[in-house]
């Protein structure tokens, strides 16, 4: 697959194949959405830093699966709702620029109210 339009196009085939699109209004894709992405974070409970960045082959395998169904439930709900996910993705990333700017944000996970400002204050 090559981008997200056939990634959409494939997973409309997948339901419209089997008759599911009518299981899927918006709020149980949203809800389906979460469960993958518990059943993905289940792979990395209770492992340090260290050994999350490096996972045995296997359970790779199993993060790609659990990675492919939560970005195909997110791809179905928002083919469901109409919103353009690379879009949607361009301006949260240049609303992000904004809220954690270079020069105050870099090195540090401090969220964007609770960094200083260009003259140093914090708030």
């Amino acid at each position: 697959m090559q981008d997200l339009e056939q990634a959409r196009d494939a997973m409309r085939r997948f339901v419209a194949e089997r008759d599911w699109a009518q299981f899927h209004a918006p709020k149980n894709l949203a809800m389906a959405l979460c469960v993958e992405a518990a059943e993905l974070l289940e792979h990395f409970q209770w492992l340090g830093e260290a050994e999350s960045d490096a996972l045995p082959e296997a359970t790779l395998t199993e993060v790609a699966e659990e990675v492919a169904d939560v970005q195909l439930y997110l791809i179905a709900l928002a083919d469901r709702l109409g919103v353009d996910i690379l879009d949607a993705v361009t301006r949260k990333l240049e609303k992000n620029a904004l809220k954690y700017p270079v020069a105050t944000a870099r090195g540090t996970a401090t969220k964007y109210h609770h960094l200083p400002d260009p003259d140093g204050e914090v708030p």
